[in-house]
């Protein structure tokens, strides 16, 4: 691609983000959903302007990283770690759920092929954290109890899903269980998830201690991106299988070092209000990239709506797709339904990551494609209409 078409495209991704994010806002809508209509504006499912490419994906994934990291920075880390056995409870349950009347309802209703049945089930799984703590965000509810919840929950979902992706992809493509390469690529991940919250702290605590020393104007912003960069490319060397690709490991791995790592700047206030005022411009221009970039990759053209069995498919789907995640958030005691219900309506978004399930089911030819536009569907109603949901009925978490 030559450089002047690209900058172009950045031009149309960031301007229509914005004007389309503010026009949402003004009429109470959330604002991401004004990006996520932006890419599918730009893309191919209305004007096609815009095709997703490899340079966009690594923008889109930076894009998560800085959301997430300033998440991390807003995040109470023992406030984190105290409700780490809802989040595990809401995770499991928000893995197995999905997994298994999905692949069920597929198999013996639909009557589809086994392995397709079990990548449905496993695109079921997914959960977006970036649409969900968003959205939170928007609504000042990021540094409840609820956020701290679902903030471990999806991490521990995205992390389960991805190794779960790895197991239906070896059985879809062999027809056998090769659970030793499963074991090795969750041991991979394993090590990287219990070595990002040391080196988090550690590089923490040589900003702390070399923070006003520097004469170069830019310390803080320079660091921040160098170690996002290289946190993207370790993450993808240590724990990251071949057949998921940059732009899935990035979100899968990468992204869980720019929690902790937030968490623990945090400790000085000096030092975070320097890291807020540096980096929420470039957080500001980041973040929208990649909530275009999913808009882009919903493609409407593959459904063929006037199908009867489209629609008996998409409908049954949908509905497993909100009710298994729902109901898992009520497993766990919180002072009142309405919380679990928040807890419930968050971890529904699939977002960027049931798109890399459905994705990798069609390019491995898996998925056939009435399958593979049934679920573009699903992923689309599961990301579009929690956001309405969480803004319009849950202003507050109970006492």
């Amino acid at each position: 691609m030559e450089a002047h078409n690209f900058f172009l495209i950045l031009f149309l991704i960031l301007i229509v983000a914005r004007i389309l994010g503010e026009l949402f806002a003004r009429f109470g809508i959330p604002s991401v959903l004004g990006e996520l209509f932006a890419g599918i504006l730009l893309g191919s499912s209305v004007l096609g302007i815009i095709q997703p490419n490899e340079i966009l994906k690594i923008l889109a994934e930076i894009g998560i990283i800085l959301l997430l990291f300033e998440v991390g920075i807003e995040t109470d880390f023992a406030r984190l770690k105290h409700s780490g056995m809802k989040s595990l409870i809401v995770a499991i349950l928000g893995v197995i759920l999905p997994l298994i009347f999905g692949l069920l309802t597929a198999y013996y209703l639909f009557g589809l092929a086994f392995d397709i049945s079990l990548f449905i089930g496993g695109t079921l799984t997914a959960t977006s954290i970036g649409i969900t703590m968003r959205v939170l965000r928007d609504i000042h509810m990021q540094n409840t109890n609820i956020a701290q919840i679902v903030i471990g929950a999806a991490v521990i979902d995205d992390i389960i899903g991805i190794i779960l992706l790895v197991f239906i992809y070896d059985f879809s493509i062999s027809h056998e269980a090769n659970f030793k390469h499963t074991v090795s690529v969750a041991g991979m991940v394993l090590m990287f998830l219990i070595l990002a919250p040391i080196l988090a702290k550690t590089l923490s605590f040589l900003i702390h201690k070399y923070h006003g020393k520097h004469l170069v104007p830019g310390y803080i912003p320079t660091i921040i991106i160098s170690l996002i960069l290289l946190f993207a490319y370790l993450s993808h060397f240590v724990g990251a299988p071949a057949i998921l690709g940059s732009f899935a490991a990035g979100l899968a791995l990468s992204r869980r070092f720019f929690l902790p790592f937030g968490a623990f700047l945090s400790a000085n206030e000096k030092l975070l209000d320097e890291v807020r005022t540096s980096m929420t411009p470039i957080i500001q221009i980041f973040t929208p990239i990649f909530f275009v970039m999913v808009g882009l990759s919903m493609d409407l053209r593959v459904i063929d709506f006037s199908s009867v069995s489209f629609w008996m498919m998409a409908l049954s789907f949908v509905s497993i797709a909100f009710i298994t995640k729902f109901i898992g958030a009520f497993f766990i005691m919180q002072s009142c339904y309405r919380n679990n219900a928040i807890i419930g309506v968050s971890m529904i978004p699939r977002g960027e990551v049931g798109l890399i399930f459905a994705e990798m089911g069609r390019v491995n030819g898996i998925l056939p494609n009435e399958i593979y536009a049934m679920l573009i569907f699903v992923i689309i109603a599961t990301t579009v209409i929690p956001p309405f949901l969480l803004k319009k009925y849950f202003k507050a978490e109970c006492a």
